[in-house]
């Protein structure tokens, strides 16, 4: 009898852990943001672990130290990255049964996995999650669109145009912007061609005369082919 229960919690077990999706991981981030907030975007791919495009809202725990990196990085396009703690990447979910609201991560000025060297002073730091902004499992299906639709970070006149991942294969793109205020939140959507950098002017047109585009931060066809 305790075999025969033994067994069932195995096959149990067994069948959950093969029908849940494994998000287990080093799930690098680009990092950007200045003082009127922090943001970091998942670095996605089309396979497990990584197959989730997601944009968060964060903060530092340690309140001068995230006044200090606000200070770093605002008002500027130089690429910095986020070097997390492995961790469970579904539990960012909305519905997520035990959800993830904080984990460390070494803060890298450049690529953590290329050049980048992390920078001094903030060690494994404790990021807080704020707001998950943005949180889609991408499909492998090969797919394509006719236009490149940009999300809007920021609630300030300092903003932020993340490009979603729709289309396989596809490019990762991140453009710094300030914005007048009380523009629209709206999703800003521009012709694309192909897997190539969407111009700046044609963000620019779409987000009328009055805005200035300050330059992409990130811009990457690697991960997402």
């Amino acid at each position: 009898m305790l075999r025969t229960l033994f067994l069932s919690l195995f096959l149990l077990a067994s069948s959950l852990a093969h029908a849940t999706p494994l998000t287990w991981g080093l799930h690098g981030m680009v990092l950007f943001g200045g003082k009127q907030g922090l943001y970091a975007s998942h670095l996605p791919m089309f396979h497990a672990p990584h197959d989730y495009q997601v944009v968060l809202q964060m903060r530092l725990a340690d309140p001068a130290l995230d006044a200090r990196l606000r200070q770093q990085l605002d008002g500027k396009t130089a690429l910095w990255t986020l070097e997390p703690e492995r961790f469970e990447l579904a539990r960012l979910l909305p519905a997520a049964p035990l959800p993830l609201r904080q984990f460390r991560a070494t803060v890298v000025r450049g690529h953590f996995e290329k050049d980048g060297k992390a920078e001094p002073g903030y060690g494994a730091a404790a990021i807080i999650v704020e707001r998950v902004l943005l949180m889609r499992r991408l499909s492998p299906a090969p797919a394509s669109n006719a236009s490149a639709r940009y999300l809007q970070v920021g609630d300030g006149t300092q903003r932020f145009l993340v490009k979603r991942i729709d289309s396989r294969p596809d490019f990762e793109h991140i453009v710094a912007w300030s914005s007048p205020a009380q523009a629209p939140h709206g999703d800003i959507v521009v012709a694309k061609s192909g897997i190539r950098q969407t111009p700046i002017a044609a963000l620019r047109a779409q987000l009328g005369k009055t805005a200035r585009l300050r330059g992409t931060l990130y811009f990457s066809t690697e991960d997402v082919r």
